[in-house]
């Protein structure tokens, strides 16, 4: 098996309900009428999960999953590692067992394997991009409905690591925080009256001038969002790291190289979970 990078695995929990959900509104209330009307009864199949194009592959555990549900006598044999990156042609995984059980789970097990092979494979392409750098890409809590930790776990599989899992695992005081704060300083105070000392405090700042203020209260981390790459440079200079950098706003493939290059610890990205393109998959005969 080619091996890809080291994973913390998503328990099965996690997505056992959204792939029985998945299932469930594709089959319908009739079943899959083509497959059981086609495919005889006893009819056992070969199949192969191939790449369409080259990436990243994030899933395969999942993917597997999807087929067990609909008949736990379905093999299915991964080739690859999630996080290994693949040619156009390779062979992904093998799947057998009867026929009607494959046909049936073909389409809600590519559609996940594809989706999150896609968060993998763009991710992956931003790491490669600020490799010369000490600058980490990571994601967002901009993710699909129910899907966040299989996300998450995609961005991890093409070498990015991941910001907050949601609102309770760690403070990031925003903009609208601050305009209801009236400052910095008055939105620290508050924050760490309430939350525990193990708990992060991140606040994000636009100028300069915010983050002199954010510097002289304790925190752990400054958000510097949608700065030019000149105030980067110096708001890096300034922090001198006392605290984690995160640069944020309009990082893609073309600028993320430069924006790292001003220093900052972190390039947080939404879009390689919001709008990742799927990566093209197939099950073939």
């Amino acid at each position: 098996m080619t091996s890809g990078v080291h994973l913390l695995p998503v328990h099965p929990v996690q997505y056992e309900r959204l792939l029985r959900r998945a299932i469930e509104e594709d089959l319908g209330l009739a079943g899959d009428l083509t497959t059981n009307a086609v495919v005889p009864p006893g009819e056992r199949i070969a199949a192969r999960i191939a790449a369409r194009g080259s990436g990243c592959v994030a899933g395969l555990p999942v993917a597997a999953r999807a087929f067990s549900i609909v008949d736990p006598e379905v093999v299915f044999s991964p080739l690859v590692d999630d996080g290994a990156r693949v040619e156009a042609g390779a062979v992904l995984a093998e799947v057998d067992g009867p026929a009607r059980a494959v046909l049936t789970g073909e389409r809600v097990a590519l559609n996940v394997l594809g989706h999150l092979s896609g968060i993998a494979t763009v991710t992956r392409a931003l790491v490669d991009a600020v490799a010369h750098t000490r600058a980490r890409i990571v994601c967002t809590r901009k993710t699909t409905p129910g899907l966040r930790a299989l996300e998450k776990y995609a961005v991890r599989a093409g070498g990015g690591s991941n910001h907050r899992f949601g609102l309770d695992d760690a403070v990031l005081i925003k903009d609208n925080h601050l305009a209801i704060a009236g400052s910095v300083a008055e939105a620290v105070r508050r924050v760490r009256e309430t939350v525990g000392h193990l708990v992060k405090v991140e606040v994000e700042v636009d100028t300069l001038a915010q983050l002199e203020e954010a510097l002289g209260c304790p925190i752990d981390a400054v958000l510097l969002d949608n700065m030019p790459l000149g105030d980067l440079r110096q708001a890096v200079e300034r922090v001198g790291g006392r605290v984690v950098t995160e640069a944020s706003g309009g990082i893609t493939p073309a600028t993320a190289r430069a924006v790292a290059e001003t220093g900052v610890d972190l390039l947080s990205v939404g879009w390689i979970t919001h709008s990742a393109p799927s990566f093209d998959v197939a099950l073939d005969l």
